[in-house]
């Protein structure tokens, strides 16, 4: 049976995270991501609980997968899952677990919380809907800036350019806690190996919508979400 919920805004997101309580909750990772999680399943991605499972679906990975919490309140809303689940984050036998598991959850395409995975993964997944001749799906994916310290994510940069994966979008959430950074910004990496790159206020749902909605012809594309708060 579909999850009831009752129809929810972006102002009572707050409210379904209270729900989830306890001592891991890896809170500022999680309220980094919230505004450009809500623009992605309101105003971007082409899937809805009634088409997870159709092929041309486009895939959101979550690799910054360590503060769900912003991603399963946001499910929640849009009715992946149903909201009385929420407070049973994190306990035993719960679906909603410190990261997420695909198997357990509707709307979750990768499991993920090991830093530096879910981007290699989004290029997998990206030159293989390709290989298939699926060429409607976007596949985006959100890393946090601290996840281009790991050296599989520069890897992936190189290749989805080479490879001219136009339609991968990575949204990196750029909250300076990176160990090592980038000169001229995180973006200038991506943009040296041929990505389209732009940098957005975090927080600007606007001007995420605009960013994130942009075509990239023949090359993959980046969004730098600011996060000075």
């Amino acid at each position: 049976m579909a999850p009831v919920n009752e129809e929810v805004e972006f102002a009572d997101l707050p409210r379904l995270m209270a729900l989830m309580t306890g001592d891991e909750k890896h809170d500022h990772s999680a309220e980094s991501t919230l505004d450009v999680l809500w623009v992605l399943y309101d105003q971007v991605l082409r899937v809805s609980p009634a088409t997870v499972a159709d092929d041309d679906r486009d895939r959101f990975l979550l690799s910054k997968g360590h503060g769900p919490m912003a991603f399963y309140a946001v499910l929640a809303a849009k009715g992946f899952i149903d909201q009385a689940v929420l407070p049973s984050y994190g306990s035993f036998g719960s679906p909603l677990g410190h990261h997420p598991d695909r198997t357990l959850m509707s709307g979750v395409e990768i499991s993920s919380g090991s830093l530096g995975h879910g981007f290699p993964l989004a290029v997998g997944v990206a030159l293989g809907l390709r290989a298939r001749g699926r060429t409607r799906p976007r596949v985006v994916v959100l890393i946090g800036d601290g996840e281009l310290d790991e050296g599989s994510n520069h890897e992936a940069i190189a290749y989805a350019a080479a490879a001219g994966l136009d339609r991968l979008t990575v949204i990196v959430v750029d909250n300076a806690s990176s160990a090592y950074g980038w000169p001229g910004g995180a973006e200038t990496r991506f943009s040296v190996a041929g990505w389209a790159a732009a940098r957005v206020d975090g927080r600007d749902h606007n001007a995420l919508a605009r960013a994130l909605s942009a075509e990239h012809p023949g090359r993959p594309g980046v969004v730098v979400a600011q996060i000075s708060n």
